[in-house]
């Protein structure tokens, strides 16, 4: 049957049995096949017809599945394609993912999975992201945020996980929402998760659910968070802080795609795309052996290094306006506008806290300015953390208390942002009494 109303699968491998599997099981769900035995067969046909997915095995007798998987990416970039791989190749599977596969399927092929995957690919859009739709989330047009939002557009049509560094404040959560809302999961749930945040004796129940009666306390069945996200995406925030108890148990759920509840007898099977994020070193954090090296490479396939706002400091300015806009709709008061000196100041500071501390900031700003204009007073930048003579990496300290201050700042805006802003967990994490906490966010201009 030729209906090209249907949508149409690519199948190559040597093997006529997996071929025959592969082409009854698409057939059910109503798709149309063509199936070649190898890399030559298989460009011929990509040249000839238009198809709406590729599924090839590694190993091919005249080359690899990796050498298709970069000729696609590299003449028909909307095409997404899958890798059929042998039981445990996971380093191969990697590869592919690397090289720009949308997802991998190990042998021998599970058939429920196998219907996921084509599934997930096929709701993929069959044009390109509209560039329009990232800038209006992602605000600049730097150099470094050009970049990201390219990285963005790509990884949206992708299953691979991905490892989102960048120092506290950047905007890590809002990258992975962007990769979640531009790719096949965008209908289901995207659910964040501060791995900082949950006590070390209630992850296993957050990650994974508990069962009526499995401890003091379970007065009922609860879903885990990876059930919560079935079909969609688990952002996990801060995964450098989990336990390494916890990090063995969450390998395995990303390995075997599955979950069993405390207190459950059976494991659920849960299709979850990971992303991950964290402002720590995640290498150095493995070279300290605080975080296993295994869930490192499972987590850290690819990654996306969010710039921070000292980096691309053309860009603070249309976020700042950006900023004040909003605000003026919240409080429906006119916007208003920085004076030069002000943006000048903006410009000049290094910004530990990067768009959450510029957020904070002029939020304070708009309320202390005078007549809509925002003066380089009102913004009260610590002096200690302005740049000297344009080079953001050389810090002016004109006294000790100041440059004191700077750092008791910039360790409070680290801990608010592991907490999600979170005062009373961000006071224990520093080991503060809350009126303590209370009395010094006062004191630095960040209540």
């Amino acid at each position: 049957m030729n209906n090209r109303s249907r949508q149409r699968i690519l199948i190559v491998d040597d093997e006529p049995d997996i071929r025959e599997l592969l082409d009854i099981t698409l057939g059910r769900m109503k798709l149309d096949t063509r199936s070649a035995k190898n890399l030559a067969e298989a460009q011929a046909l990509l040249a000839g017809d238009a198809f709406d997915l590729c599924l090839t095995d590694m190993r091919l007798p005249d080359g690899t599945g990796l050498e298709l998987v970069q000729h696609i990416q590299q003449r028909y970039p909307q095409l997404p394609v899958a890798m059929i791989t042998a039981y445990g190749s996971l380093e191969t599977a990697i590869d592919a993912l690397k090289a720009g596969a949308f997802d991998f399927l190990t042998k021998p092929v599970d058939l429920g999975r196998l219907r996921e995957l084509v599934t997930s690919a096929l709701r993929l859009p069959s044009v390109a992201i509209p560039t329009s739709t990232l800038e209006r989330c992602l605000l600049g047009d730097s150099p470094p945020m050009l970049g990201v939002r390219k990285q963005i557009e790509k990884l949206a049509r992708s299953q691979a996980p991905v490892y989102i560094s960048g120092e506290s404040g950047c905007g890590k959560e809002l990258v992975a929402r962007l990769i979640h809302e531009q790719g096949p999961r965008a209908n289901q749930r995207f659910v964040p998760v501060n791995c900082g945040a949950i006590p070390t004796e209630l992850m296993e129940s957050e990650f994974f659910g508990h069962r009526k009666g499995s401890f003091s306390g379970a007065i009922e069945d609860k879903p885990g968070l990876f059930q919560a996200a079935h079909g969609g995406t688990l952002f996990l925030d801060e995964v450098a802080d989990l336990p390494l108890a916890m990090q063995v148990k969450l390998l395995r759920a990303i390995q075997e795609k599955a979950v069993r509840a405390v207190g459950g007898q059976q494991e659920e099977v849960v299709d979850v795309r990971i992303l991950c994020a964290t402002h720590k070193d995640l290498d150095a954090e493995v070279a300290a052996g605080r975080f296993r090296q295994d869930l490192y490479y499972r987590l850290n396939v690819i990654e996306l290094r969010v710039p921070p706002l000292r980096e691309r400091r053309e860009d603070i300015e249309p976020l700042a306006n950006h900023m004040l806009q909003r605000l003026a709709s919240t409080t429906g008061s006119p916007a208003a506008k920085l004076h030069p000196r002000a943006l000048e100041a903006l410009q000049n500071y290094r910004f530990p806290g990067n768009v959450r501390e510029l957020e904070n900031m002029l939020e304070r700003a708009y309320t202390l300015c005078e007549q809509q204009l925002i003066e380089a007073d009102d913004l009260r930048l610590a002096e200690g953390n302005a740049t000297e003579a344009g080079n953001p990496d050389l810090m002016q300290v004109d006294n000790l208390e100041d440059y004191l201050e700077e750092v008791e700042r910039k360790l409070i805006l680290q801990a608010l942002e592991e907490t999600r802003w979170n005062r009373t967990a961000a006071a224990q994490r520093l080991k503060l009494s809350f009126r303590s906490m209370r009395y010094r966010l006062k004191k630095l201009g960040l209540d």
